[in-house]
Parts: structure tokens; sequence; C-alpha cells
């Protein structure tokens, strides 16, 4: 398991101050699960590569392991000593621990400064691929180069393995990069080696100060970071959810109930029903109201019916975001979507004339006294020919783990309405300014409570 890291701004030697270890000598260091080795390949003015190398003992892991399970062939045979893994994130904070916390003795203004670093993984698990490595890493501002190795060059017809060599460059502070290392790491391989309590909360959330709460792929990374543990990833979300000042953290709520691998997520279904709404209708001009950070923005651009996509939102930071997750697509699909800033609670002209509006899991974020202006906005103003608007059904609550009676999933909600109370309001919108309503449920349907989401489907009458 080999990580190298390097500078390449003169004097590139003073990586050795950041790092607390001379280039002058090689120095190992004793670990629970084997030893670690520092040393530097190179060392000049203008390049200076600092390795550590792990050698791991996967006999003596097993060995020392308190209970049995210890005659496994596949405990003794596996690719834990060659790859990166949680065991590259332990040696991180044993062995660089001082540039982990942003810290150097001879050095302390080197801490702060942004450098030309660039490091490289030997062997590292992607599970999810390359494209998900990169939605990791190119969101902080990395160049990313990935090499794939084959499962084995002697049997090509055996296929690609998901293991490669992973090179990342950026200018930033070396803190920064160790950060990102020691989090990232373990998710891409969706494996630790320990177990895993409330403490790895703290962890992650300390190593993820200041760049995971906007991450755009913070969901996959809590979870995988958190071996997929419903309860704790839930805690972590809503707590990142809060960090970024967001009103979106019932994600939290309904999707960490289960592992992402098991089951269609919730609000991949929520997202899919309202495309399939807002296909139906037939409209090309659509709004997405409370868009947040723009996941059915990017849904609804796939789909070369909508040729003209509003997204509207009142939080800077979410739309900052969205913007950000549409710079990835490609510019002939970025073209068809433009993000306005505004407040639902407002009269809004840029609203107007627009064939069908998607208002997904917003309302219940309204205070109740601005329902009637919301409405307003919506059905008598901006007033397009569909409206597709999803919201929790309260009845459903019961069936979430860890949830308080009475509570609603989210702290930023002002309600959340049962299956009755959300059809006597839609239908009296829907009669009040010319619609018609009808309605669907999301999600698995319990017999007795219903659906986690329940969705309106408002259809403007040809007159009105």
């Amino acid at each position: 398991m080999l990580l190298t890291l390097t500078l390449t701004q003169p004097p590139a030697t003073d990586l050795g101050y950041l790092l607390g270890k001379s280039p002058a000598r090689a120095q190992s260091f004793p670990l629970a699960f084997g030893q670690a080795h520092v040393f530097y390949p190179e060392a000049g003015p203008g390049r200076c590569t600092a390795a550590l190398l792990l050698d791991v003992d996967p006999v003596g892991l097993v060995r020392n392991r308190r209970g049995g399970d210890g005659g496994l062939l596949e405990q003794y045979v596996n690719d834990r000593p060659f790859v990166a893994s949680s065991f590259l994130s332990v040696a991180l904070s044993q062995v660089y621990g001082s540039a982990l916390a942003g810290k150097s003795r001879e050095r302390p203004e080197l801490a702060e400064a942004l450098l030309p670093l660039e490091a490289k993984i030997a062997v590292l698990p992607c599970r999810g691929g390359e494209g998900f490595l990169r939605k990791l890493f190119e969101p902080l501002g990395y160049v990313v180069g990935a090499v794939r190795h084959p499962l084995d060059e002697q049997f090509p017809d055996w296929g690609p393995s998901p293991y490669y060599t992973v090179a990342l460059s950026a200018r930033c502070r070396l803190q920064d990069l160790l950060s990102h290392l020691y989090v990232l790491v373990p998710v891409l391989d969706n494996e630790k080696h320990y177990w895993v309590g409330d403490d790895e909360i703290d962890k992650l959330l300390r190593h993820g100060e200041g760049w995971l709460a906007t991450h755009p792929e913070r969901e996959n990374i809590a979870r995988r970071y958190l071996k997929n543990q419903g309860k704790l990833a839930r805690s972590a979300l809503t707590r990142l959810a809060h960090e970024a000042g967001e009103g979106d953290g019932e994600e939290a709520v309904e999707e960490a109930q289960t592992e992402p691998e098991e089951r269609v997520r919730l609000n991949d279904l929520r997202l899919t029903a309202v495309v399939v709404a807002l296909k139906e209708c037939g409209g090309r001009r659509v709004l997405d109201l409370g868009c947040g950070e723009g996941k059915l923005l990017r849904a609804l651009v796939q789909h070369e019916q909508f040729a003209e996509i509003v997204g509207l939102d009142v939080s800077h930071r979410a739309l900052d975001i969205a913007r950000l997750r549409l710079q990835r697509l490609p510019e002939s699909l970025q073209d068809r979507v433009r993000l306005l800033h505004g407040s639902l609670a407002y009269r809004d002209a840029r609203l107007a004339g627009h064939d069908a509006a998607a208002v997904v899991e917003v309302i219940e974020h309204l205070d109740p006294p601005r329902l009637a202006a919301f409405e307003r906005v919506l059905f008598e103003f901006a007033r397009p020919g569909t409206v597709v608007l999803t919201t929790p059904n309260r009845e459903h609550n019961v069936k979430y783990e860890g949830l308080a009676p009475g509570a609603l999933r989210h702290k930023d909600h002002r309600f959340e309405w049962s299956r009755a109370e959300f059809a006597e309001w839609a239908k009296r919108v829907a009669e009040r300014y010319g619609y018609v309503v009808r309605f669907a449920g999301i999600g698995a349907e319990d017999e007795v409570v219903g659906a986690p989401t329940q969705m309106g489907v408002f259809v403007r009458c040809r007159k009105g």
C-alpha cells in the first residue's frame, strides 16, 4: 500500500517540515495492523516527494482478533495488504498527525499556505468506478488522473478490476489534501477494517469541516464512510444539513434507513415520478420551484422534451451547488437550464408563461401563514398548465426507526400533512384557481399508513 505526496514549489524540501519527517532519513512506525515506513524517493529544490508505505500483516490481524472465525481462508488471503483502504486513513492520522491537524512546528506559516501539491495512490479500489472517483475529488478542485488495472493481465477475458492508480493535483493546503484522503479513500473502498460507532461521526465531521457539508456527494460519502449503517448516516447527514444551513435534511431520515444497494432510494423514486408526470403533460417550458441543489434539474435536462428549464430557490448556497453540478454536464445541456434566486412567497413575473411547474418537498418548509401567498404566487400569477407537487405523508412517520412519536422528519419542517389533510388543501386550491387535481403515493405503500410521499398533479382547466 503506497501513497506519495509531492511538492513542486521551491524550496520543495519544505515538505519535510510540513510532514514533520526529515528527507534525510527513512523512518518506520509500528501500527496495530503492521508497519508504516516514510522515505523520500526524491528531495531536490524544485521537487520533493514523500512516500508512505504500509506493510499490513493480515495473518497477525486474524490471529490477534478476539473471538472465533480465525480459520477462514478469506481473512488470510485478500486485497487488504495491497490496496488503499481505511488502514491508510489510520496511518495518516498516526504518522502524519500534525500535518493532518494543520500544524507545522518549524514552519507554521507553511501549514496555511496554498501549495502546488500532488498525491498518487498506487492501488485504490474505486467501487463505483472512475465516474464516482471524479465525483468525489473534482468538486474539491483536483485534477484527477486514473489508470484502471485489469483483473489479471494473463487472462484479459476476465475483464477490468475495480482497482486504479490514481493521481491528484491541486493548489491547496496540505491539511486539506490529507483530510480529503482520510475521508474519501475508505469511501471509495466502501469498507472499513474496524468497528464503526458513534465516534466515527465525529471523525467524519471533524475531517470534513469546511468542505463536506456542501459537497455534491455528501450523502454517499456519509453512508459509505459509516459502513452504510442507517442510524449513524442519518445522524451525520442531519448535522451536515444543519451546518450547510439547508432545509432538505429530511432525506437523511428517509433515505438512511437502508443501504443504498438494497433498494431504490425514495428520493430517486420521487424524482422519477415527478419527471414522468411532467413528461405526460407535454410541457416544454418547465419550472423547478425550490430547486435546492439541482437534483431534479439534472434529471429533467436529460430529456429533450424540456427545451427550457428554470430552477428557483431562496438559498444562494443551494444555487451555487446546483450551478457546480450543472457545470459537469455537456454545454448543450447546460444551455437549457437557467437558475434564479427568489422566494415563493412573493409574486415574480419571471415565473409566468411556463407550461408546467414542479414543487418537490418544498411546501412543508413554509410557515402556515405564508401558504396563502404561496398559493397565489403559483396558481394565480405564475399559473402554469400543470403543477406537480410532492410533500411527506405524516402518517408514514411511524415506519421510521428512531423518529420520536409526533416528531417531524426534519427540524426545518413547519408542518407535515396526513393524506386527508393534503387532499383537503389540494382540492380547495384547485377549485379556487381553476384546476383539477389527482393524487398518487410514492414509495413503498403500506396498507394502513400509506406511502412515505404523497403527490398531487394539478391540471389547469381549459377555460381557466
